[in-house]
């Protein structure tokens, strides 16, 4: 789907936008600037990036400090359907018309067009551009973090009786998920990905922590 690139958020150290060309195209940046680690801050959801971190980190022969936040954990009260992938959310969202409530990335929405007999709500950080060839569909950019009231309010006032979103973790989405419990709306849940077999950190603290005692052992070795 074409679209707007957003605009990086400017920071106080360089920076560097685009692909590396893969794992080797990864590594090869990382041995031509001569970088000690390799931090893995990417989205939970983001299993290609992370795969590639974990084999640049090899071929480059440096340490590797991955973050992935914890995911959400059902409560009692949550109606959840855990789902595989986005085409299983459609699947699971069956033939029959109803209200769904799509929290998902813009890039993600295009299997939604094979079940067109549904009326979607749709949030997104940047605009959806083209729009889903549906007859049924509106569109809404915000970015969290959400209020509880706000999120009872917009499912209610639009008769929401499906949310579609990831299990992004962290608590500037979690609202929604809140208020479905509250609503007694059904959530189909899009599982993480498989990743890696790699150690992680869970969050920012952590990870620096980890950052400070492998850069300490490259310290150590005089590298």
């Amino acid at each position: 789907m074409a679209g707007r690139t957003r605009d990086p958020v400017a920071q106080p150290v360089p920076m560097r936008t685009g692909g590396f060309g893969g794992a080797s195209g990864l590594a090869n940046f990382i041995m031509e600037n001569r970088f000690d680690l390799l931090v893995d801050a990417t989205h939970p959801y983001a299993a290609r990036i992370s795969a590639n971190a974990v084999e640049a980190a090899r071929l480059a022969n440096i340490a590797l400090v991955s973050l992935e936040r914890p995911g959400w954990e059902k409560q009692s009260g949550d109606d959840w359907q855990s789902v595989a992938d986005v085409e299983s959310a459609v699947t699971a969202l069956g033939s029959i018309c109803t209200n769904a409530f799509l929290a998902l990335g813009r890039q993600e929405l295009l299997p939604f067009e094979a079940a067109p007999q549904h009326h979607y709500l749709i949030r997104s950080v940047d605009p959806v551009e083209p729009p889903l060839m549906v007859p049924h569909a509106r569109y809404m950019t915000a970015r969290g973090p959400f209020a509880l009231a706000d999120e009872i309010n917009l499912l209610r006032d639009n008769h929401i009786t499906f949310i579609v979103c990831k299990n992004s973790g962290g608590t500037a989405a979690y609202a929604k998920i809140e208020a479905a419990r509250q609503l007694g709306i059904k959530v189909l849940m899009i599982e993480r990905p498989a990743r890696a077999n790699t150690a992680t950190v869970a969050n920012i603290d952590a990870a620096l922590a980890a950052i400070r005692h492998q850069l300490s052992l490259v310290d150590e070795r005089g590298e």
